[in-house]
């Protein structure tokens, strides 16, 4: 057992206990190492339940808004699914721990190359990235069974429907750019689209064409 593992078995429980049920989501949690995603000086900080800075002025979400948005996907293994803002790698490592195929948009070219890099090393090798407008989706590679969104945009943008597929269900945090979104998720069955509100969140802006300008 590494020295980490006590710290992310106590992160998985506490996440259980507000709810989250999912045995995938809650699995690969506690295989991720969360530590290796931050800055070495805020490993000891990686397994609390709070965001923390990543570079270029982005964050590492919480690893219960991760556990949440993991969980609503509903996802099974061997789906292929579609992540808008790469970030720190760590949600994307979590849903290829799920056994999911990951195809990742990062649009800030240095969190693409480092972020790369990490995956890479760590081995993650059914996360495919992309440096590009997240809001364009990747449609060369889809349709996808499940799309997640870790950014906040004004609206669900059009491209990303057009690329789920049917049925499908995506995910995203919408609402002003001051950080103030709820989750929305939108179900595509039989070309009939169902959008639900749910949790109130705090996301990073979504910038692109179909995003904040």
């Amino acid at each position: 057992m590494d020295q980490y593992q006590i710290s992310r078995d106590r992160m998985v429980r506490e996440i259980s206990e507000r709810g989250i049920k999912d045995p995938l989501v809650l699995a690969a949690m506690r295989k991720v190492p969360r530590h290796l995603f931050v800055e070495d000086a805020l490993h000891a900080q990686a397994y609390a339940d709070s965001p923390l800075p990543i570079a270029c002025g982005q964050s590492i979400s919480q690893p219960y808004i991760v556990a949440l948005m993991s969980s609503l996907l509903q996802a099974a293994p061997g789906m292929c699914i579609l992540e808008i803002g790469t970030g720190s790698g760590y949600q994307a490592a979590v849903l290829n721990a799920m056994g999911l195929k990951v195809y990742s948009v990062e649009r800030l070219p240095q969190l693409y190359a480092n972020t790369g890099k990490l995956l890479i090393s760590l081995r993650y090798h059914g996360i495919h990235m992309k440096l590009a407008d997240g809001t364009e989706g990747w449609p060369e590679s889809g349709p996808y069974d499940r799309i997640i969104v870790t950014a906040g945009g004004p609206e669900v943008p059009a491209p990303l429907v057009d690329q789920l597929a049917d049925p499908g269900l995506l995910i995203i945090p919408v609402g002003n750019r001051y950080r103030n979104q709820r989750l929305t998720i939108v179900r595509k069955d039989k070309g009939k689209l169902l959008h639900e509100e749910g949790d109130a969140v705090s996301f990073v802006d979504l910038v692109g064409a179909h995003g904040w300008k």
